[in-house]
């Protein structure tokens, strides 16, 4: 049965006792897609992984992989592998037995695995190391040779558990745009769990933020950026200043729960003239953060109740606490939430 998508999930539960660690989650992932599961610490998005490479089973609802109904399958009936956090390589075993270790499992004749181990090798950057053991590498270099590993058996679907996490900043943010080009060039289906907000909006196609078991938003990187459809999504992916009630009325114009990312607020001098067609408040400078490449500054405001706003350090000005200011910013960047 062919179909235009890699995995299907529809209305999966997975329940523990009286927790619904997923709960109702129906979402599409298109073949050759990168899509992310972003949420904190046990919102579902693991367990969602875990679901769909065959290691736990729903609850209710049923999980299908290329239009094939897999649910109560087992992972080796499945064309899916997993990448985890630690990577779990052999250690007794050098960089080239560890990524052909599938390809043994399955009696793949010896010349052949070694072909394929040295174009894994070439696709990770890192011929040359194969006879060094797993503990003679460095963190992105073992998480290489896990994805190595992963990819070998050309799987439809590559399911990837936080692989970046145990590594630094510089050097997860590196893999970041590797993995993102790895994925490109192989054309294979990643389905990436993640925490980190950076992570998802840097490799996406497309991201499912979740939270207590649901899925709150699905979209693009710049859609959940631009326009979070909840309190959550505005609050969890990336600063928002969150506006309600009388409040958010007076100030905006609009009713319910109103969203404004800092970054689109222009802070000036109180006595600066605002263009025509800017909606506008003044206040007062209570804090100031400096960030190397931004400016983060707290505003008090006259009204009552106080905002957030980030500037680029396009020069060395900055406001000191005490300033009065005038802050602007267009209504086309008010977001209406749920």
């Amino acid at each position: 049965m062919q179909s235009d998508y890699a995995v299907r999930l529809d209305r999966v539960s997975r329940h523990f006792g009286d927790v619904r660690a997923v709960d109702d989650v129906t979402f599409d992932i298109a073949d050759g897609e990168f899509f992310t599961m972003l949420g904190p610490s046990g919102s579902g998005k693991t367990t969602c992984l875990r679901l769909i490479a065959g290691f736990d089973q729903p609850t209710s609802g049923r999980v299908f992989l290329h239009g094939q109904d897999v649910t109560g399958k087992p992972p080796y009936e499945r064309d899916v592998n997993t990448v985890f956090q630690d990577y779990a390589l052999f250690p007794h075993m050098n960089v080239a037995d560890n990524i052909a270790y599938g390809l043994m499992i399955r009696k793949v004749p010896k010349p052949e695995r070694m072909r394929r181990v040295r174009e894994m090798l070439d696709l990770v950057q890192l011929s040359g190391f194969e006879q060094r053991k797993p503990s003679q590498l460095s963190g992105g270099q073992r998480q290489r040779v896990a994805l190595a590993r992963a990819l070998i058996n050309h799987p439809r679907v590559l399911l990837l558990d936080e692989p970046l996490g145990a590594l630094d900043l510089k050097l997860r943010q590196q893999m970041q745009i590797e993995l993102k080009a790895i994925q490109k060039k192989v054309g294979i289906t990643f389905v990436f769990v993640t925490h980190d907000q950076e992570e998802a909006l840097t490799m996406s196609d497309r991201i499912a933020v979740f939270n207590q078991g649901k899925v709150e938003q699905i979209g693009t990187p710049e859609e959940m950026y631009e326009k979070p459809a909840t309190v959550f999504v505005a609050g969890f992916l990336g600063t928002s200043n969150l506006l309600s009630g009388e409040h958010a009325r007076a100030l905006t114009g609009l009713a319910g729960t109103i969203s404004i990312r800092p970054e689109k607020i222009r802070i000036c001098t109180a006595d600066e003239r605002v263009a025509e067609g800017l909606q506008s408040a003044r206040g007062v400078v209570r804090d100031v953060v400096y960030l190397g490449t931004h400016t983060r500054y707290l505003v008090e405001l006259d009204s009552g109740g106080d905002l957030v706003v980030i500037e680029q350090n396009l020069d060395s000005h900055e406001l000191p606490r005490g300033q009065r200011v005038t802050l602007a910013w267009h209504p086309e960047h008010l977001r209406r939430l749920a």
